[in-house]
């Protein structure tokens, strides 16, 4: 379970956690006779159609993010494009569904259920007689055996990523028949539908060799409605082609084309006609929603036509500038100021011509949008520093108003805009419960009560001695923060990324926190730093996130904090690259708000091929942002990410993927009695409680589902912005003449700005 718009797959002290006096926890959450799940926030948005409705035949052109470095999935260094390609041609015995919940596929499966608990857990497979490998072999118990063995994790020569649920398989059998697989658990097992998804071979796991390199670059045998022909690195692509012994519905397409093209890149691809399907950011939506109109200049908005409803470009243009140079004459104006205004007419009329011309061939595409099965979170290292203190991560979590920040992405692209209120599950999932009481609303007032019972003090004095930094900063940013005694740390004229927020007030009066568009702040496109004293909060490009208009905050920013001589200001790590505009707005949100309590942000934009490796993992961050996906079995695949990190043998300390290092024994023992109940109504209990004092511990403060935005031919169906639901490939293809796919209505909005509906 691991994403960031990037995917991460560690070291510090433990964390004592403080429980009494103002950090009492309000009470847990628990069941209510009234399900609290909920639905989807968003539909899926494929322009589904009918079989009948979709030609044969044809290649779909699809943009993924990278070539996988492997084909096999249980590798460390498998990624979105493995699982894509995985599901294309892979046996998968539960897929999901439009609320994120598993179901039986019924290619590969007529029934699997728990025949038996006592004395142990037995699970039953029946599949389906059709299904077989490409090279003819049965589907049977002897691919399902060599997958527990190489995932088991009882022998190390297996390269493997991961190996729960596996590690509670005590045999695999031969059940009745040769369509029957017997699996016996050691222990009992809630997630036993996340096993054997995907299914490979025994040739792929049957040995180590086999495993570790034989699906790299390859896949020989496969078993879904399409194969792996080939992949092509120097092309930047795999190529995948419909397998002539599929037994389900035949793929509509005879191939699909994966293509890695960089996102800064993909709207060129898209005008230049070599891409069908391409996930996008918002300004490329807000592009190829405006080509869908009449011709627009790309800056303004505004139509691109002349005098009397002509167009402004082209030889209508062209005209137009001469007739102004005979007027200006033939009126005594000066010929050559005359002249200069015709040469600027030319070269507006060219860019409007060259504007005109992408906007034309964008406009056969359209966006189709809903939400990822991923959330956003703020992440608070509680390895050491400041953030080691439960009631500054709590003050911190607090002083956010996440509704706010919802808003500020997801509304402007005409998606629901609501805060996620759990860690474990998303709106429709069945374990899903707002749990975010446990931490209390944002609350200013109480959020400087947190601190200053934490010790820190409003306006207190700040001692800078050698070798000694501010809570939270970097050494390597001493002598840049002290010179010349400024208030305002970095100016625009450095260059290493960092800029400080929060430690003067002197500017309070230029602070907006989201009305129009920040005017002395830098665009969270460009990369350049903004002083401590102007308003952050925009970023990215104009309009694209932020709600106009926003009122003021009423209370004033308040004065920093200190303690023992040191200020309180936190390190902000966040990624530069192209597609991070919208965590870089949200960070300049985030540190709007942390001011307005007395806490300093020291903002760094580091590279994406570091943000995690070099930062995240390794710790070296107060506060950060990045995402994960949803899990169907929140209890196998959240586990690693909340629980508490435990001394290795080499003595550092093993965080597996919790890179907050804030976790407790408690919220370990509820993951691992869901895990074992298969009570699903127990297990949701158990999760929904764990999810509370996850939030009590504040280590993460979730704050919005991830838009899913994708543009599309408008003839392409069955594909598109997937949601929750697994893609059906076999479906996917281009309309026939006439035929239309069917979209999702617009998404009703919020009852509120400040009370979203839940």
């Amino acid at each position: 379970m691991s994403h960031v718009g990037v995917g991460p797959r560690a070291v510090m002290r433990s964390v004592a956690f403080l429980t009494a006096g103002v950090l009492a926890v309000p009470a847990l959450a628990g069941c209510t006779s009234e399900d609290p799940s909920g639905k989807p926030l968003a539909e899926q948005d494929v322009a589904a159609a009918g079989r009948a409705s979709v030609s044969d035949g044809g290649t779909l052109r699809w943009a993924v993010d990278s070539v996988p470095d492997t084909l096999n999935a249980f590798q460390s260094d498998a990624d979105a494009t493995t699982t894509r390609v995985a599901q294309a041609v892979l046996p998968s015995m539960f897929r999901m569904d439009e609320a994120g919940s598993p179901v039986r596929n019924p290619d590969y499966l007529e029934s699997a259920e728990v025949v038996d608990t006592e004395p142990k857990q037995v699970v039953v497979y029946k599949l389906n007689q059709q299904a077989v490998w490409s090279d003819g072999r049965e589907i049977g118990a002897a691919d399902f055996a060599a997958q527990w063995r190489a995932l088991s994790g009882k022998d190390s020569a297996y390269w493997t990523a991961r190996n729960a649920g596996y590690d509670r398989i005590e045999k695999i059998e031969r059940g009745a028949n040769d369509l029957e697989v017997k699996v016996t658990f050691s222990r009992p097992y809630a997630d036993w539908k996340a096993l054997f998804t995907p299914l490979y071979p025994k040739d792929v796991t049957g040995t180590p060799d086999a495993f570790n390199d034989g699906a790299r670059r390859a896949l020989k045998v496969s078993a879904g409605p399409f194969a792996v022909k080939k992949v092509d690195t120097k092309g930047d692509q795999v190529v995948l082609t419909g397998n002539p012994r599929w037994w389900g519905e035949p793929a509509k397409l005879d191939q699909i084309v994966l293509r890695a093209v960089p996102r800064d890149e993909r709207v060129s691809e898209l005008v230049a006609g070599k891409l069908d399907l391409a996930e996008i950011d918002p300004e490329t939506a807000d592009e190829v929603g405006l080509a869908a109109g009449p011709p627009r200049d790309a800056a303004t908005g505004t139509p691109l036509m002349g005098p009397g409803g002509t167009p402004a470009a082209g030889p209508q243009g062209r005209s137009a500038a001469q007739a102004l140079r005979s007027w200006a004459v033939a009126n005594g104006s000066d010929e050559e100021a005359a002249e200069e205004e015709v040469l600027a007419r030319e070269k507006r009329s060219e860019a409007e011509a060259k504007a005109r011309r992408r906007q034309q061939a964008l406009s056969g595409f359209e966006v189709r949008k809903s939400l990822e099965p991923a959330y956003t979170q703020l992440a608070l290292n509680g390895a050491d520093g400041p953030l080691a203190d439960e009631r500054v991560r709590r003050a911190v979590a607090r002083a956010l108003d996440r509704e706010k920040l919802a808003q500020a992405v997801l509304k402007p692209l005409g998606l629901p805009a609501e805060p996620v209120g759990s860690h474990l599950a998303l709106s429709g999932q069945p374990a899903y419960a707002d749990g975010s009481g446990a931490l209390g609303e944002q609350n200013a007032k109480e959020a400087r009560a947190l601190l200053a019972d934490a010790g820190w003090v409003p306006g207190g004095p700040v001692k800078k001695k050698d070798g000694e930094e501010a809570a939270g900063a970097e050494k390597d940013k001493k002598d840049k923060q002290e010179k010349d005694g400024k208030d305002e740390k970095k100016s625009e004229g450095d260059d290493d990324g960092t800029y400080i927020v929060g430690e003067d007030n002197k500017n309070e009066g230029d602070r907006n926190d989201g009305g129009d568009d920040a005017k002395d702040g830098a665009d969270g496109e460009s990369g350049e730093k903004h002083s401590s004293g102007k308003n952050t909060a925009q970023g990215g490009a104009p309009g694209a996130y932020a709600p106009k208009g926003t009122a003021a905050p009423a209370d004033a920013a308040a004065a920093p904090l200190a303690k023992d001589g040191k200020a309180l200001t936190l390190r902000f790590v966040l990624p530069s690259g192209p597609g991070s505009e919208t965590l870089r707005t949200v960070a300049d949100r985030i540190t709007d708000m942390l001011k307005e309590i007395g806490i300093g942000t020291e903002v760094t934009k580091v590279p994406d091929e570091s943000y995690f490796k070099d930062h995240i993992a390794a710790g070296e961050y107060d506060l950060a942002l990045y995402s994960w996906p949803a899990s169907a079995f929140p209890a196998t695949d959240a586990r690693p990410i909340y629980a508490k990190p435990v001394p290795a043998a080499d003595g550092s300390l093993n965080v597996a993927q919790n890179y907050t290092r804030v976790g407790t024994d408690q919220v370990d023992q509820l993951f691992d009695r869901a895990m074992t109940t298969l009570d699903q109504k127990e297990a949701r209990g158990l999760l929904r409680k764990a999810d509370s004092r996850i939030w009590a511990a504040a280590g993460s403060v979730p704050l919005y589902q991830r838009p899913q935005l994708v543009a599309a031919r408008e003839n392409l169906a069955n594909a598109g912005a997937f949601g929750f639901e697994t893609p059906v490939y076999e479906d996917m293809g281009f309309l026939k003449k006439g035929a239309q796919g069917s979209r999702p209505s617009a998404p009703a909005p919020s009852s509120s700005p400040s009370s979203p509906s839940s």
